[in-house]
């Protein structure tokens, strides 16, 4: 059996934004890392909307996406409770929900577990494990800033896709690219995905 740097679960939600979890799970595989992937019905829609794919036949757009083997990636449905990552006894190095909705943040901040991105979320926060989640909406209302702190009192990590422009970015991957690297660096994942602060030339 190969062995992987690390295992790492991703959810997509129907969130704007679903460039941002489309190129971090390539990363991950790029750099070796096993990935679990869940995509939310909406989160579909939004491949269809922003990113103009075929979602008719997702099989397809999967494999166009990430090039995936049977070994290093696994896709799941949401209702596919039988999943590895559904159980804490599954070795599961932490999850990132990106783009994250504020529905699926809701259902994670009360603990519903209505899907299987909702349970595997509540078991890494159950198991102390890293839960990353990268809200995108604009503006924010009482609600969904309750919801977010719910979610960092128990011991997930809240990261606004906001890019930054110290890095003075030329192009719209250079945006992605540094939203995606920090996702990564909260993740304990390495990368040269932008240049960090201290090192422009």
């Amino acid at each position: 059996m190969k062995k992987f740097d690390g295992i790492y679960t991703v959810g997509i939600t129907g969130a704007s934004g679903a460039i941002y979890g489309v190129r971090l799970v390539q990363e991950l595989l790029r750099q070796n890392y096993k990935v679990h992937l869940i995509v939310t019905e909406a989160g579909w829609q939004v491949f269809r909307e922003e990113l103009e794919l075929d979602t008719s036949k997702r099989n397809e757009v999967i494999k166009q996406l990430f090039k995936e083997n049977d070994e290093q990636f696994s896709y799941h449905t949401l209702q596919d409770f039988t999943a590895p990552i559904a159980s804490g006894s599954y070795q599961n190095d932490g999850m990132i929900v990106i783009p994250c909705s504020m529905g699926t943040m809701s259902g994670i901040a009360h603990g519903t577990s209505k899907n299987l991105l909702e349970r595997t979320a509540d078991v890494m926060l159950k198991e102390g494990r890293p839960l990353i989640i990268v809200p995108r909406e604009t503006p924010l209302n009482q609600i969904h800033l309750e919801n977010m702190l719910k979610i960092s009192k128990v011991g997930g990590k809240i990261l606004p896709a906001m890019p930054a422009f110290y890095q003075m970015p030329k192009s719209m991957d250079d945006l992605i690219n540094f939203v995606v690297g920090k996702a990564l660096d909260s993740l304990g994942v390495g990368h040269e995905l932008f240049t960090r602060w201290g090192d422009q030339k």
